[in-house]
């Protein structure tokens, strides 16, 4: 059985971003892993269904949620390319997520900057992938900039 490590899922979060900014959203993806496995895909759809909780983490939670047939993601790991925003978190909070993983830090908005926590049995690593998942986000508003 091949073991896969923070960066390949991160590259699947990555590719889920893409899907995102090829939509015109803002290019966010996550996925969520348990035991090796892609349980759940996501990317923001804010625009797509013009739901402001659209975010990519609220479309995997739901996912995985149901993939396990529960509301609970204990022994699930989260891959997102950007850190979760207060909503987010929360939602993570409550799905008592196991360890989240992200990429690129929010400055702004997120968690972090606002003072949400996450459960306190939920790890956290932060960095992976970040230059790469900035260097899109960067990209898509330079774009958005351009075409306005």
């Amino acid at each position: 059985m091949q073991v896969y490590d923070d960066e390949y899922f991160m590259r699947k979060a990555l590719d889920e971003a893409e899907k995102a900014f090829n939509r015109g959203e803002i290019p966010v993806g996550v996925v969520v892993v348990i035991e090796d496995r892609i349980i759940a895909r996501g990317h923001n759809l804010t625009e797509t269904l013009n739901d402001v909780t659209a975010h990519a983490e609220m479309q995997a939670i739901t996912a995985a949620s149901d993939f396990l047939g529960g509301k609970y993601l204990t022994n699930c790991k989260m891959y997102v390319t950007l850190e979760p925003c207060q909503m987010c978190a929360g939602a993570l909070y409550w799905s008592q997520i196991s360890n989240l993983i992200f990429a690129a830090n929010d400055q702004q908005r997120g968690y972090r900057k606002t003072g949400v926590h996450l459960h306190p049995k939920t790890k956290v690593i932060s960095g992976v992938l970040a230059e790469e998942a900035s260097a899109l986000l960067k990209r898509f508003f330079i774009e958005k900039r351009n075409l306005n």
